[in-house]
């Protein structure tokens, strides 16, 4: 544990004794007390994090150099979906056909190479927003 989670952990043991003393009558004075320090803490880790990013980005924008910039795709992503889409075309194609003969199976082959031919048009993006949240998260040092 480091110093500021110490420091924490001493105002809740603090707050929490101060109600035992005090009673139930100030529990929510004492809550929001604590919670006005924990989101002080909160806001000093956002302002330093903030303040070492743009730090970052100046020292790359002075050196000339463009920010690295993370690859179109891995392996999984590229060729999973593919993969995944092939696999679901055996019981496609099969229901298709018991369904409607040829024009079935055609129109099940039709809307799986439409849904590959979305995904490879996006760049295989399917799941890069979701990835470039995670990577943004405010709680990660």
């Amino acid at each position: 544990m480091d110093a500021p989670d110490t420091e924490l952990k001493k105002e809740l043991d603090a707050t929490l004794q101060a109600r035992s003393e005090l009673g139930a009558e100030y529990e929510s004075a004492l809550v929001e007390s604590f919670l006005e320090k924990v989101e002080q803490r909160l806001d000093g880790t956002l302002d330093r994090r903030v303040r070492r990013h743009l730090a970052e980005q100046q020292i790359v924008v002075a050196r000339g150099a463009q920010p690295p910039r993370p690859a179109a795709g891995h392996f999984g992503e590229q060729y999973g979906f593919a993969i995944v889409s092939l696999v679901l075309a055996i019981p496609l194609s099969a229901i298709g056909v018991a369904n409607a003969g040829i024009r079935g199976l055609a129109v099940a082959w039709l809307g799986i190479v439409g849904v590959n031919a979305f995904q490879a048009a996006r760049g295989g993006r399917l799941f890069r927003r979701r990835d470039d949240e995670r990577q943004k998260s405010d709680w990660e040092e």
